[in-house]
């Protein structure tokens, strides 16, 4: 059975009061291993991102590791609320990088509802809005790491599946169909899916990890098996998460019972993946590519 392990059992990345835009959440990053160091790029709210203190903003915050565990950060966030679809900002970022460039899915926040948007960049600092992906409400997106049979692949959701679309330009995407659903007697994933962050390839396919929610356990993470030229096709998935929350900073925050990763560093056969908890810290666990067998 997959589990991942956590590399430390506190936050590896805290709010920083000093900084009104992260002074009260950092959560639901992204992350990507590129040229010897762990990038991620971050969630930030400047009041509680639980609605109770009022309408707060999101803004997308970037650091960097040599380790994966210990990070530096820039003062400033990258990407703001700057435009009408995010302004109440840009949420749960999901990375990827094909050829030169990193392309980024992620939650425009207009305060009335939520779209998937796409912004491209050559250095994970300076980003280029390319706009809304699809216009519906909708979230929990991501490119797949390279093209299949020359297509762009995206996963997203439309509440509460995940589903599976194509793309010849990423402006246009066709083929949408669902290739998950919640499990109605499962004890953690009952409720509603979504993807956790990109997929990752091995050997024996596509590996999902997942987001499931319940009203026992909260938000824990679980993982699929796709096969690698039609991802669409689900292999294997396992029954029990492979994360859920069990420490103090896990339970209890701004949202309480919440481990939720919008992305993993790979590096080499690790796969460092970073999460939320309770949407108020960042946490990190790990799984070697060599452990990931489905019973």
């Amino acid at each position: 059975m997959i589990k991942l392990k956590r590399l430390s059992d506190q936050p590896i990345l805290l709010p920083k009061k000093e900084h009104t835009w992260e002074a009260e959440a950092v959560f639901n990053c992204a992350a990507i291993y590129d040229n010897g160091l762990v990038h991620m790029i971050y969630r930030a709210t400047d009041i509680a991102p639980n609605g109770k203190e009022g309408p707060y903003i999101n803004r997308l915050g970037y650091a960097v590791s040599k380790d994966g565990i210990h990070f530096n950060r820039l003062e400033q966030p990258i990407l703001s609320n700057n435009v009408k679809q995010e302004a109440r900002g840009p949420e749960d970022p999901r990375i990827v990088k094909i050829g030169n460039a990193f392309y980024m899915m992620y939650t425009g926040y207009s305060g009335k509802d939520f779209k998937i948007c796409l912004a491209t960049s050559k250095n994970l600092i300076d980003w280029e809005r390319q706009g809304v992906v699809l216009n519906e409400s909708n979230k929990d997106a991501s490119l797949f790491p390279e093209k299949i049979k020359g297509k762009y692949v995206m996963f997203h959701r439309r509440e509460p599946d995940i589903w599976i679309a194509h793309s010849d330009d990423l402006k246009i995407w066709y083929d949408h169909k669902i290739i998950m659903k919640p499990i109605p007697d499962s004890g953690w994933e009952y409720n509603k899916i979504g993807i956790a962050g990109p997929p990752i390839k091995t050997e024996h396919g596509w590996l999902l990890i997942y987001h499931g929610t319940s009203n026992e356990k909260g938000y824990c993470l679980g993982a699929a098996l796709l096969d690698l030229n039609d991802p669409s096709k689900v292999i294997a998935r396992q029954a029990e998460p492979v994360l859920e929350p069990e420490l103090e900073w896990e339970v209890n925050g701004h949202i309480p019972k919440v481990v939720f990763s919008c992305g993993h560093a790979e590096i080499g056969d690790r796969i460092l993946v970073y999460y939320g908890g309770a949407d108020t810290v960042i946490g990190v666990a790990e799984l070697n590519k060599k452990d990931i067998k489905f019973s």
